[in-house]
């Protein structure tokens, strides 16, 4: 399986949008400062997830939530 997920950090009001192959392993290089462009926002909570069957169809997802501000905002509605 594959995951687009949202995370949120938990000091600051800030989300990140990703996707990956193995959630659990990739949720903990999150807190643990090892992802370049989260590491400066940790530590943070898992507060939405999907999940794929195959890669690109998780990726798509991921692209279509950063770059579709409607269903950016509907998703984060949902999950405050």
């Amino acid at each position: 399986m594959f995951y687009t997920y949202l995370i949120k950090s938990r000091d600051k009001n800030w989300f990140y949008i990703g996707s990956t192959k193995d959630l659990k392993n990739r949720f903990k290089k999150h807190n643990e400062g090892k992802v370049k462009s989260t590491k400066f926002y940790k530590p943070f909570e898992l507060v939405y997830y999907e999940s794929y069957k195959d890669y690109p169809l998780a990726k798509r997802r991921e692209y279509e939530l950063k770059n579709n501000n409607y269903k950016k905002e509907n998703l984060l509605k949902r999950v405050k």
